[in-house]
């Protein structure tokens, strides 16, 4: 098969009425497919659904001391602190345990830069004439969305192979209206890329004119191998304190990919400073978070050790999907060098650059043929990508047969977004 930028334009256009064909077929089957989000599917929940007979009425609520069911114990239950320090590799008097959703603790974290401002800052961040926020991108559009909601001025920092492209970000942080930047360091939302060591020491020795300079570490995808072994990260706290940036970071994770994403249990980890001054403003907001909840996954999940047992039932579902989806961008894509992609071995997504200037035709005809998928650019701040090329594809959501006709849409749409580009042009 000859790629489409070798084909002359009266082969462009017997290729462009095949294809035209195949899409009005696939269309007109009706479909309803969703491939949007990067949600866990049905049998992933129900390989954890019997951790709700863990806890029942007459179960003993009683961990480390402490009745799970009442008041108290702000940063979370003692042997909840340590399983998450464990899967983070830090220490657990780092770790501050919250409700089901880290976003919220991320998004939490922001607000109160805005209404108290940071430690040793220079005051609330509302009261600052600009605030400045680094954005790798590709990523994940939750993180854009917080920073927009704040009135944030979004800078994009390119992604390359080994994470965010630091001889930008080093510049960028010159700036004291940068206060601060995100990152997903390992299998990055949506590429899959996993920060160097190079990358990891760059970032941890960062010296921003901003003394308040926020590092947002969401480590969300920390256990989630679908490809081979679980690969060991380092603990960015420690980093950041050899270089004396221990102040500096703020890290994020929790069980949603791992037990159940609406109920599941989340963690922040920062510096002993840190964890001070935020248990101050957390203390006027709220008493505890779900403790039970906490125990639930405690008496489940047990350690590490447990976790990785489940994450390798997990990557049984979750990389036959993959793999899915990878065959047919190499078979139906690939030949024609309309498109290229990452081949992750982990986390929830595959990123696609098309050719520049059809990822919204592309996403435009998945949704007329009845497949959803996130919108093309929401990976980049304000929804802006300057190629018009990136997609991200969730694999998670449907069973492999809905994933195959999702797949057989998506290249087929993609096909035809190609040559309508290029007979136009």
């Amino acid at each position: 098969m000859k790629k489409y930028s070798e084909m002359s334009k009266a082969e462009l256009r017997a290729e462009l009425e095949m294809v035209q064909g195949k899409y009005d077929e696939l269309k007109g089957r009706g479909l309803s497919l969703n491939m949007a989000r990067g949600k866990p599917g049905k049998e992933q929940l129900d390989a954890v659904s019997d951790m709700l007979d863990v806890l029942k009425s007459d179960s003993d609520f009683m961990c480390d001391g402490i009745d799970a069911r009442n008041y108290g114990n702000l940063d979370g239950l003692p042997s909840c602190k340590k399983l998450f320090a464990e899967l983070l590799g830090t220490q657990p008097e780092n770790v501050f345990v919250g409700g089901s959703a880290s976003l919220q603790l991320m998004y939490d974290t922001i607000a109160k830069c805005y209404t108290h401002g940071r430690l040793n800052g220079d005051g609330p961040w509302s009261k600052l004439e600009k605030v400045k926020w680094l954005c790798p991108a590709p990523g994940y559009d939750r993180h854009f969305a917080i920073s927009q909601s704040f009135g944030m001025e979004m800078i994009t920092v390119p992604m390359t192979a080994e994470g965010p492209d630091m001889d930008v970000v080093e510049k960028l942080i010159q700036d004291g209206d940068v206060r601060g930047m995100w990152c997903v360091p390992k299998y990055s939302n949506p590429d899959g890329i996993i920060y160097s060591a190079e990358t990891l020491r760059r970032i941890a020795s960062m010296k921003p004119a901003a003394k308040d300079f926020l590092l947002m570490w969401d480590n969300a995808y920390c256990v989630h191998e679908f490809f081979g072994d679980y690969v060991p990260f380092p603990d960015i706290l420690a980093e950041c304190a050899k270089y004396g940036n221990a102040d500096m970071v703020f890290e994020f994770a929790s069980t949603s990919k791992i037990t159940f994403p609406g109920a599941g249990v989340s963690v922040f980890a920062c510096s002993a400073a840190n964890m001070e001054y935020v248990k101050k403003l957390l203390n006027a907001q709220i008493i505890s978070f779900d403790k039970v909840n906490q125990l639930r996954h405690v008496r489940y999940l047990k350690d590490k050790a447990g976790v990785l047992a489940l994450a390798k039932k997990h990557a049984a579902i979750l990389g036959p999907k993959f793999r899915c989806v990878l065959d047919a961008l190499e078979k139906e894509i690939a030949p024609l060098g309309i498109a290229q992609w990452q081949r992750p071995s982990g986390g929830y997504f595959v990123s696609v650059n098309t050719m520049p200037g059809i990822a919204k035709a592309t996403w435009q005809l998945c949704k007329e043929a009845g497949l959803t998928m996130t919108g093309a650019g929401a990976t980049f701040p304000y929804g802006k990508d300057p190629q018009d090329s990136n997609m991200r594809v969730a694999p998670s959501l449907p069973p492999i047969e809905q994933l195959e006709q999702a797949m057989e849409i998506y290249c087929v749409s993609l096909r035809l977004a190609a040559l309508r580009k290029l007979l136009s042009d």
